[in-house]
């Protein structure tokens, strides 16, 4: 006899499996000794619950990190914090995520306002849209972390014309498609501080050369953060 759940508790289970079939729907718990693609979709959306300077990994490897950020992200949400990722939290992340994998409060228009189609760039645009996502999840943690307040996005990809265009720097991470400049009711400063705890490893702000009108954030594999007039 096959038994239809009902009540409650069933219609929270059918909105989380309506919301989640426009993107990713994760069919099993993941917890440290897990791997698989599943597990690098879970780092791609807790990426920007780590501690200050660290960087996640998405190698589809649930280790210690992951599971620590896990954590943070459950912490964050009111869940039970035990960096096992459950139905809990993959109820908590289709809540956070709309039908294209973006979080709630970003999209890709915002992190693309060069061209469409993400050509042009340092990488393939297939690469440079997949670096716009991650980098979205990071703010979107950031922002949460920051009281909900919004976060504008003034730059984000850009191929070499618009880079040229614009004056960027030959090796711009924005090349990339994993940088976003920001502006917002958060100061700059506060963004730039802000920043170092949710993943970012390239920062910049008020202080360093044309910058004190946004704070600068990026994935960058050689660390850099200057703001000197926030103190970093």
């Amino acid at each position: 006899m096959t038994r239809v759940a009902s009540g409650p508790q069933a219609a929270v289970r059918v909105a989380a499996c309506h919301h989640a079939a426009g993107c990713y729907t994760w069919n099993r718990t993941l917890s440290e000794g897990s791997s698989g693609a599943d597990v690098t979709q879970l780092q791609i959306r807790v990426a920007g619950w780590v501690t200050s300077g660290e960087r996640l990994s998405y190698d589809g490897v649930y280790g210690a990190r992951t599971a620590a950020a896990v954590k943070k992200f459950q912490s964050a949400y009111g869940l039970p914090a035990d960096g096992v990722a459950g139905s809990q939290t993959f109820s908590k992340i289709y809540a956070l995520q709309d039908a294209d994998c973006t979080p709630v409060h970003f999209a890709y228009s915002e992190l693309n306002k060069c061209n469409s189609d993400w050509s042009g760039g340092a990488v393939s645009a297939a690469t440079a849209k997949a670096n716009a996502l991650k980098t979205m999840w990071k703010l979107e943690a950031m922002r949460h972390a920051l009281g909900d307040v919004p976060i504008t996005i003034s730059s984000g990809f850009r191929s070499y014309a618009c880079n040229s265009a614009v004056g960027g720097a030959s090796t711009s991470r924005h090349l990339y498609g994993d940088a976003a400049d920001l502006t917002g009711s958060p100061s700059f400063c506060t963004l730039a501080k802000e920043a170092r705890v949710h993943g970012f490893s390239e920062i910049l702000g008020p202080g360093y050369p044309d910058h004190n009108d946004h704070a600068h954030v990026a994935l960058d594999p050689s660390p850099y953060w200057s703001a000197p007039n926030c103190g970093i």
